[in-house]
């Protein structure tokens, strides 16, 4: 049985784990880590939310020697010229030391959403406003509302976690 490290207590994140192990085939403990991402608290570009996940996935490392992997997620928001966008990324730290990297959906938020992001906000804290809901990110997330849980918070960090641990998946093509 592997043992895996996630950088969060969020119930999304660690319901993402669990499901993209269980995808994988791949009997797994999760343990879960209150770690800093080390990054703002609303990252505001695709670096600074890959580098929050790489820190994240670190720290769990560093925080268990008896862990195979550990996984940070983060999510983040982009501004593009044609509106600003849900980012969301992964990263995947074996004991080794090797990381993988992944990337997910996407989705553009509402202008509501964007002029309350602008003030200094969180996104977490900006859709709970517009909803009128708590901790929302803890639950279906952003993009679960905006997609009408077609695509949940964990759904989504799912996927991130897939791509993020294809380095670990086939290593011959990555060596």
């Amino acid at each position: 049985m592997l043992r895996i490290g996630v950088g969060s207590k969020n119930p999304a994140k660690v319901e993402a784990v669990k499901l993209a192990f269980e995808e994988m085939g791949l009997n797994a403990e999760v343990i879960t880590f209150d770690v800093p991402s080390h990054v703002s608290e609303q990252p505001f570009s695709d670096n600074e939310t890959i580098k929050g996940a790489i820190n994240r996935a670190k720290a769990v490392m560093s925080e268990m020697s008896q862990l195979d992997y550990g996984i940070g997620l983060e999510g983040g928001v982009v501004e593009t010229e044609y509106g600003m966008f849900v980012c969301n990324w992964g990263a995947v730290v074996s004991k080794n030391g090797d990381v993988g990297i992944g990337g997910g959906h996407r989705v553009e938020l509402p202008q509501p959403i964007v002029d309350i992001l602008k003030k200094g906000n969180e996104l977490g804290n900006a859709i709970d406003q517009i909803i009128g809901k708590k901790d929302i990110k803890k639950h279906e997330g952003t993009i679960g509302v905006l997609t009408s849980n077609h695509i949940t918070r964990s759904k989504m960090f799912k996927d991130v976690i897939l791509c993020s641990f294809a380095r670990f998946l086939n290593p011959e093509l990555y060596d």
